[in-house]
This record gives C-alpha cells, sequence and structure tokens, in this order.
C-alpha cells in the first residue's frame, strides 16, 4: 500500500471491508488500519467467542500489527449472540474510538451485522408468548420442517437465515406474527446513506478463485488443531451454547465427536457448509449499490487507497 498524504484535518469516517469468507478481509482490514490510523472492529458473529479462534480464522494478537479491535471475545460460548446487543456495543465501540481522532475500521462478513452497525437498523419487538409458540411448534417438527414453513411465507427471509439455526427461524416467524410483514421489513434501505457516512468495500471474488482457498483453510484448521479446540470448548459449555454450537466448523466437529460421521466427512460438510454460506454473502452484499467493489485476486490495499481517494 502506498503512503497516505497527512490531511490538516482529521478524518475519522469509519471504513467497512466486506464479503465473502476467505477473501481477505482482515488481511485488508489490518493494512488500512496500520495506514489510516485505526482500530479494528469485528463484525463476524462468531469472533465474538472466547475460544472460537481456530474455526472462525481469528487473528491471533500476535498477528494484529499491534492495532486494537474491538468486538472480540466478549461472548461465552453459551451465551446466545444477538445482532441488536451487537449493534448496541459495537456502535458505542465506533463513537469511541473516532472520539480520540482514530479511523474505526469495521471487518466482517456476517451480513446482518454489518447491516445493523452500518444502518440504524430498528429491529422489532419481542413477545415471549409468541416466541414459545413457535419454540414449541420447532421442537414438534423440527428445524427443518419449521424453516420450510418459514420459506413459505418469507422466502427472502428464509434465503439468509440457515436451516440449523433454529433461534433465528423462530424470531423471524416471530417477527411476521407481530407485525404481520415480512422479517425483512424492518431492514433498512441500502439506498439510504450510511450510518457516520461509512464507505463499505467489498472484496468480489469468483468461485474458481475462492473455492481451492476455502478447502484450503478448512484443511489447515483441522490441521492445526480445529477437533482439539472443540473438545476444550465442549468442556467450556459450548453443546449448551443455542449460537456458537451451529457455528460452521465447530456443528460439523461436535458431529464428529459424537459418531455420527468420520473426519473426513466432517471436513468435507465444513468446506460444502463454507460455500453455501457463501453464496448466501454474495447475493446479500450484491444487493447493496453502496459497496465499492474490490477486485480480490488483485492487490486490494492499494485498490482501496485509491477507491478511498488517497
Amino acid at each position: 500500500m502506498g503512503e497516505v498524504v497527512a490531511s490538516s484535518a482529521v478524518d475519522t469516517t469509519p471504513i467497512a471491508v466486506v464479503g465473502p469468507t476467505a477473501s481477505g478481509k482482515s488481511d485488508l482490514g489490518l493494512a488500512l488500519a496500520e495506514k489510516l490510523g485505526g482500530e479494528v472492529v469485528n463484525v463476524d458473529s462468531m469472533q465474538l467467542y472466547r475460544g472460537m479462534d481456530i474455526g472462525t480464522a481469528k487473528l491471533p494478537v500476535d498477528q494484529r500489527r499491534g492495532i486494537a479491535h474491538h468486538q472480540l471475545d466478549v461472548l461465552d460460548v453459551t451465551e446466545p449472540a444477538s445482532v441488536a446487543s451487537y449493534q448496541r456495543h459495537a456502535v458505542a465501540d465506533v463513537e469511541e474510538i473516532r472520539s480520540r481522532g482514530k479511523v474505526p475500521i469495521l471487518v466482517g462478513g456476517s451480513m446482518m451485522y454489518v447491516q445493523a452497525l452500518v444502518d440504524d437498523w430498528q429491529f422489532p419487538p419481542t413477545d415471549a408468548r409468541v416466541r414459545g409458540k413457535w419454540e414449541a411448534v420447532q421442537a414438534e417438527i423440527g428445524p427443518a420442517a419449521l424453516h420450510e414453513r418459514l420459506r413459505e411465507v418469507d422466502p427472502a427471509a428464509a434465503a439468509i437465515i440457515e436451516t440449523n439455526d433454529p433461534r433465528r427461524i423462530v424470531r423471524a416467524l416471530e417477527v411476521i406474527e407481530l407485525t404481520g410483514n415480512p422479517f425483512a421489513a424492518s431492514k433498512p434501505s441500502a439506498d439510504a446513506p450510511p450510518r457516520w457516512g461509512t464507505r463499505i468495500l467489498g472484496l468480489r471474488t469468483r468461485p474458481e478463485w475462492l473455492n481451492p482457498r476455502i478447502e484450503l483453510r478448512t484443511r489447515s484448521m483441522f490441521d492445526i488443531g480445529l477437533v482439539e479446540e472443540v473438545e476444550t470448548l465442549v468442556g467450556q459449555g459450548l453443546r449448551e451454547g443455542v449460537t456458537a454450537s451451529r457455528a460452521i466448523g465447530y456443528a460439523q466437529v461436535l458431529a464428529y465427536l459424537d459418531g455420527e460421521y468420520d473426519l473426513d466427512t466432517a471436513i468435507d460438510r465444513t468446506i460444502t457448509g463454507t460455500r453455501r454460506y457463501v453464496r448466501r454473502q454474495r447475493s446479500w452484499f450484491n444487493r447493496d449499490p453502496r459497496i465499492t467493489w474490490l477486485d480480490a485476486e488483485a492487490d486490494t490495499g492499494v485498490q482501496a487507497l485509491e477507491a478511498l481517494g488517497y
């Protein structure tokens, strides 16, 4: 990356780096933070969890170049991840970083978390009675069948919520019943200016380039100790965690430990699950016209500085 020309005025406009898993977001975010005098705010829902390091590709502390990172390791694996809770805490982090004259660099690919941070997403209310009703239906027919019901009434919501994510399936149906509108109706328009005037950079990838990277990274995770990491987290309550236990990679290792299939199958299903998630990420981010797209296969640092006007 080239040198940044100093300005007389301190520009603390946040920069978001989004895109598919394994596209190079962490490296670009770190480079931008280093060049622009920034601090990183994590926007990956699974990197919120303490101890979930290998399977989430969380940057080790000694590879962060001394740059402060926020919204990492803030939840125990037994706690549910909440977009609304994340929004409150991450917004506070961004505003605190800006108050010190630093540039917040928002890095991650969790779609609803990105949207909640860069937009003023007002989340619908909750109702314990309605939620309990749908939880009972789910207990009776199972998450997959309930997901199919969601698809019938709100195909757009079903497209972004995994079939093995029962908590979000129930939440979507709860919102639909309470509001009479599709789950995504509360989602802010992508035509609206982003919060703080955030500049959003996206890493565009081709499957022919990204798929081998996903496979290589997945196999490397297993080689360096993903199974052992999951075994340690089981002792900390991972199985009871309604969000953490369903993370890609962790769910497959738990199934392997339970004897549902062998290790090779766990690896293959992790690769397949990651590729499926990438397709959803592409679909989500491609609908946002505010994103400036960079070619992930070229020098993203140079492209980013050019896009930002440096």
